[in-house]
């Protein structure tokens, strides 16, 4: 493992135990990024995506007063060799925290999400009331010259400081799914990223 990931997945380990989240910046690299987005699902003007609901299984509702997000899931065993890179990726920061956290993550579900200009996500939890098999939630960004004016800030509700983070391309964000309330701002451009929750359980994403 490189000397700066191993010191940023250090750091990572200590936010989580300490404050529940972690930001590592340039955990994808600007050449990883740009071939992220030229894959043809973001170049696809959203014909790939479907739109994100509330809740799981059969309890799922699309209710765009809540989120409107759209969504492409990855099935890791067909994944693109650029996304593929991100996966591995993924593993070592499971496998790191598994060592020093002993939270007995196996695996991961993750998705392709674009949220289109204006759009959000109200204020809610990651972690399912009747499934609590989602351990962290992990958003990678793919925003390129991000400014702030933009909008599309992640804001966390982290016990009485509340903060928001930019959503800059290479930005890795990392948080406890059952402790961290947060929410998607409005942008005025789209505003792109690979999100997901690593889990304690192996994901069905892989039998798809």
């Amino acid at each position: 493992m490189e000397l700066s990931l191993a010191h940023n997945l250090d750091r990572l380990v200590d936010g989580l135990a300490d404050q529940g989240y972690a930001i590592i910046d340039n955990f994808l690299s600007t050449n990883e990024v740009d071939a992220i987005l030229q894959l043809d699902e973001f170049k696809g003007e959203l014909l790939q995506f479907q739109k994100a609901g509330i809740g799981k299984n059969s309890g799922k509702q699309i209710n765009e007063s809540i989120r409107g997000d759209y969504i492409h899931w990855i099935n890791p065993a067909m994944a693109a060799p650029v996304i593929q890179v991100y996966l591995t990726k993924l593993n070592g920061l499971n496998k790191h925290v598994n060592q020093s956290l002993f939270l007995s993550l196996k695996d991961y579900e993750i998705h392709m999400t674009v949220y289109p200009v204006g759009s959000y996500y109200h204020r809610h939890l990651d972690q399912f009331k009747p499934d609590d098999h989602r351990k962290l939630s992990v958003i990678c960004y793919l925003n390129k010259d991000w400014q702030e004016a933009e909008g599309g800030q992640l804001k966390i509700y982290h016990k009485d400081d509340n903060f928001s983070i930019l959503p800059i391309a290479g930005r890795l964000v990392c948080f406890r799914s059952d402790l961290l309330e947060h929410e998607v701002l409005p942008a005025t451009r789209n505003r792109l990223s690979l999100t997901g929750w690593i889990l304690d359980q192996h994901s069905d994403l892989r039998h798809l």
